[in-house]
């Protein structure tokens, strides 16, 4: 055999190997894969989810906690506890809520499931990071350990504030700081008062109590029609799809008709001729029902998608998802109702905050989170939170026009009876949409403070304004008094 065949025959020899061989390594491969996806899991569970499985209100391990470590407590911003243990003279413990109703929603309790911060806090509160030295005299002694402190971002005196300010009303109030995403109120009535928790647990389990709504945390979970403060998300629309939308010109007569649909302005105002900004501050439904019926209907979807309608928000906590139904192919008779902010259009307190937050922060959301840091029983910061990041929404010139328009609605619009004369400067947008057939509607306020450098963003829902005459203006005007008072 030359030296050529013996090549040849050599290579043939390899590629038979080779051809053996390629089941083996394919196999070999996928089992390195699939380990590499294994560890992978494990790794991403250990640091991402392993503390929600464990706060599970249905995982068992939970209770195992209670036997060494007495649970932590839970403070506002400003140092006032909202949930503490209590423990009597026979060593029996007792959850406590010095705020009764006020937090219920937030805060949560500690029975029955849990809810609220309790529940998704609750590997941290029953984690002790007490010095080893307290530890050795506490487990000599045979007593448990503290648990840790959970932190919030809420403040208590502007909570107290927006459950007062709510009054006998149902409803929501949330309040941001937008430039950080720190929550510092989020209230939700009818509530409830977590110290008596087995009580309020066997209610809504009676016949009488199986169709109330007073666990419901309106602020995340409850949907209703935004009314004229959608009229925000039309007027950006009609924005990115006319440069020249300073030159909108529109005679308001007090109604009108499009394609069937009759359209009035509140109480069958006639508002004259109007620019948008005036559109905007007068919350003329005409204006905005016939810029409405002009708009690109894929665009609108689009735009309404981008202010996160129809998506996942920004939070970590529990919440519904806001919906906006139009598309390209929907029927045009719908788009008056819708542009006002009626039809099947509905959000969130939250969701609405989140886009003030988004004008006010230039175009862009930061995450908001409502749990500042975590200490041991000694004060010592075992660990920090901050925001997550932020989504863009909106341009910053576009943000920008919008909170002129909004700066108008408080200083000769809808709102200007409460807030025109006030020492600082707000920019937001009143609303009042119907939710039955026989008129009755909710009043909405959404906006901010301090124009030119936002200090916080509050979102109101008043529900049945039409029988209780209590505006979303006038509760969020309480509340920025408050905020103010002593600055």
């Amino acid at each position: 055999m030359d030296l050529e065949a013996f090549l040849r025959h050599e290579e043939e020899v390899k590629q038979k190997l080779k051809r053996k061989n390629r089941p083996v390594v394919v196999m070999t491969n996928i089992i390195v894969l699939v380990f590499l996806g294994l560890f992978s899991h494990i790794i991403y569970f250990m640091v991402h989810d392993s503390k929600k499985v464990i706060a599970n209100a249905n995982n068992k391990r939970q209770d195992y906690y209670n036997e060494d470590i007495v649970r932590g407590n839970i403070e506002s911003s400003d140092g006032k506890i909202l949930a503490q243990t209590l423990t009597d003279d026979n060593g029996n413990e007792k959850r406590d809520y010095p705020y009764g109703d006020v937090f219920a929603h937030v805060v949560g309790y500690n029975e029955y499931g849990r809810s609220g911060i309790e529940l998704t806090y609750n590997f941290d509160l029953y984690t002790s990071n007490v010095d080893i030295i307290s530890k050795l005299k506490q487990d000599f002694k045979k007593e448990k350990n503290p648990g840790d402190t959970v932190v919030t971002t809420l403040n208590a005196d502007l909570q107290q504030t927006a459950y007062d300010a709510l009054g006998n009303a149902n409803g929501a109030v949330v309040i941001i700081e937008p430039s950080t995403g720190r929550i510092l109120a989020m209230v939700s009535k009818p509530s409830f008062d977590p110290n008596d928790i087995e009580n309020v647990w066997e209610y809504i389990h009676t016949e009488e109590g199986q169709e109330s709504t007073i666990m419901l945390n309106r602020a995340t979970d409850g949907l209703y029609a935004p009314g004229s403060t959608f009229k925000i998300v039309t007027a950006l629309e009609y924005i990115r799809e006319n440069p020249d939308y300073r030159k909108y010109e529109y005679d308001c007569e007090g109604d009108t008709i499009l394609y069937g649909v009759e359209i009035s302005c509140a109480g069958n105002r006639t508002h004259g001729t109007l620019d948008l900004a005036e559109s905007v501050a007068y919350s003329c439904n005409t204006s905005f029902a016939t810029i409405g019926t002009g708009l690109d209907r894929e665009k609108y979807r689009k735009t309404a998608d981008e202010l996160l309608f129809n998506s996942e928000l920004p939070y970590d906590g529990e919440y519904k998802k806001s919906t906006f139904e139009i598309n390209g192919s929907s029927d045009p008779s719908e788009i008056p109702q819708t542009a006002i902010g009626q039809g099947n259009t509905s959000i969130t307190p939250l969701h609405n905050a989140l886009i003030m937050c988004a004008i006010a922060n230039g175009g862009r959301v930061k995450k908001p989170y409502i749990v500042k840091s975590i200490k041991n029983s000694n004060g010592a910061i075992v660990k920090e939170y901050k925001s997550k990041g932020s989504v863009t929404v909106m341009t910053e010139r576009e943000a920008d026009i919008l909170s002129n328009m909004l700066k108008g609605v408080c200083e000769y619009g809808t709102a200007s009876s409460y807030f025109a004369e006030t020492e600082y400067t707000v920019a937001g947008k009143t609303g009042t949409a119907e939710f039955d057939n026989n008129g009755n509607c909710n009043s909405w306020f959404v906006g901010y403070s301090n124009v030119d450098n936002p200090d916080i963003v509050v979102s109101v829902i008043v529900e049945d304004y039409t029988s209780n005459q209590l505006s979303g203006s006038s509760v969020a005007k309480e509340i920025f008094d408050e905020y103010y008072k002593n600055r």
